[in-house]
């Protein structure tokens, strides 16, 4: 076996190894995450996020809703738990629950009041210990709130795609699409490291050549093409998973960085685990087998 080999076959293990669980763990060993919730009628992509966060392995997944949706939820969930969250007086009582790790705001949220509130209570508030992974409505809100993008911590991760990403950061998404005229060419590497300089903290800039990259510059692509490519992610609540993926992983103790690359990844292969004709919904039903088959790896 050649050296390069080996270490791939290594890495395969540590990574393996890495998602494991605590063979004598309870349930709050693997991290309690919190998921907030959009109003009544806008409940589904939260409960997507929920059941990525389940999925990759977050002992305990519970979401926050007004009382209205909480029907909604009730409706359709058994193992994920439910906690009625009408407001940032609530959400901040909420969290003196040390045992809640991670939090995952933006998936039909809305762009309301409450939104805000819940917004602000998870960038400004005590974030020790928990993570924040902000998605979608939350990224909109930050967009138009320069006081909460600026208390943006090193515990948060955005998860924009390519209109998000010009939202949040318009000036360095006019850069990378201005044309190259000379040599080198601003990549989009460049921009997701700006991006996370100015953020202060992980970004995660969506697509099939997702890149993610943290303040201090060090950055990751995840490439869906030739034989990873994967256009069946192209479908309607993809990405509140991935922020689900995210946040359970960030649950177990993950780093911000490591959560995001990690969950990009594994978001690739099972797509490609289920193949044409996948739903959102599909995503996080494969992780059983993706991760069988990563700890049965020689």
């Amino acid at each position: 076996m050649s050296g390069r080999a080996a270490r791939v076959l290594h890495a395969g293990r540590v990574f393996a190894e890495s998602l494991q669980k605590h063979k004598e763990g309870h349930k709050y060993h693997h991290g309690h995450a919190l998921i907030l919730s959009g109003p009544q009628h806008f409940t589904g992509a939260s409960r997507l996020a929920a059941r990525g966060a389940l999925r990759i392995g977050a002992g305990l997944v519970t979401i926050g809703a007004e009382a209205a949706a909480l029907p909604e939820h009730a409706a359709q969930l058994t193992s994920i738990m439910l906690s009625e969250l009408p407001d940032a007086a609530a959400l901040t009582e909420k969290l003196q629950d040390k045992r809640i790790i991670a939090l995952c705001l933006g998936p039909g949220l809305g762009v309301d009041d409450r939104a805000k509130s819940l917004v602000e209570v998870a960038v400004r508030g005590d974030h020790a210990p928990y993570g924040v992974v902000l998605d979608a409505d939350a990224i909109t809100i930050l967009s138009q709130e320069p006081d909460l993008f600026a208390a943006l911590h090193d515990k948060c991760v955005l998860t924009p795609h390519a209109g998000e990403f010009a939202r949040l950061f318009p000036d360095i998404a006019e850069k990378l699409a201005e044309p190259a005229i000379k040599g080198p060419a601003y990549s989009k590497v460049d921009a997701t490291r700006d991006a996370a300089k100015r953020a202060g903290c992980v970004v995660l800039y969506k697509d099939a050549d997702t890149v993610i990259a943290d303040p201090q510059g060090r950055a990751a692509i995840n490439s869906a093409h030739y034989e990873r490519s994967a256009p069946w992610l192209a479908t309607a609540g993809s990405g509140d998973v991935l922020a689900g993926f995210i946040t359970g992983l960030l649950a177990r103790g993950f780093g911000p960085m490591q959560a995001a690359e990690t969950a990009a990844w594994l978001h690739v292969e099972c797509a490609l685990k289920f193949g044409p004709g996948l739903i959102a919904e599909d995503i996080p039903e494969q992780l059983p087998a993706v991760l069988s088959k990563l700890e049965n790896r020689p």
